[in-house]
């Protein structure tokens, strides 16, 4: 199945987007979307929690509200927590007024430092106008494991093949996605390679 990698030109065309990170040697940034939901992120949690790895949990205002004490565990377990809109919109088939609304929404019950757009898709005016309020973060490698067409070593294929120092991972937090099955195994093997995970 063909890969693909979103925004290749990020910092080209949203100048101060985050698509990776620059830490030395061979650091990579661990980060899930979607949640917290309780089908998922206890798992995910758990995983983390063996390898002693922090990651960056972009959840919607609308599940964190849904789930204040699932946030309070992602927080207390030292991982950071960043803002992916109220409601899951799509920026590019939503007007500007309403899409930061939207982001303003979910502000004090997820992040007032950093943002993603959910399915990565904002408009030059979206961006202009939420790069005031936060940091913006995208992604270097997508695996699409939120995706039934994608078969669960076919995502955890394609991200050992194409990880690399200072790559951002977006994987999903939620009941769709099949990374639970594989993250253990996914951590394991990178940290034999030599990576290590580091917050933004």
């Amino acid at each position: 199945m063909r890969f693909f990698r979103p925004f290749p030109l990020t910092g080209i065309i949203f100048p101060s987007v985050v698509s990776r990170i620059k830490i030395p040697g061979n650091a990579v940034c661990l980060t899930f979307d979607d949640g917290p939901s309780r089908a998922s992120t206890p798992a995910i949690l758990e995983i983390l929690d063996k390898f002693n790895i922090k990651a960056v949990f972009f959840c919607s205002g609308e599940s964190a509200r849904q789930n204040p004490g699932l946030m309070n565990r992602i927080r207390d377990a030292g991982h950071l927590t960043g803002n992916h809109g109220y409601r899951h919109l799509d920026g590019w088939k939503t007007p500007a007024a309403e899409y930061i609304e939207n982001v303003k929404a979910a502000r004090e019950l997820t992040s007032d430092k950093y943002f993603r757009p959910p399915y990565g898709h904002i408009t030059f005016g979206q961006y202009w106008e939420i790069r005031k309020m936060y940091r913006i973060v995208m992604w270097e490698l997508m695996v699409y494991d939120f995706d039934p067409r994608f078969a669960p070593e076919e995502s955890l294929r394609i991200l050992n093949r194409r990880l690399r120092p200072g790559s951002v991972i977006v994987l999903h937090d939620s009941p769709q996605s099949t990374c639970t099955e594989w993250l253990e195994s996914f951590i394991s093997d990178s940290l034999a390679r030599g990576f290590r995970f580091e917050l933004l």
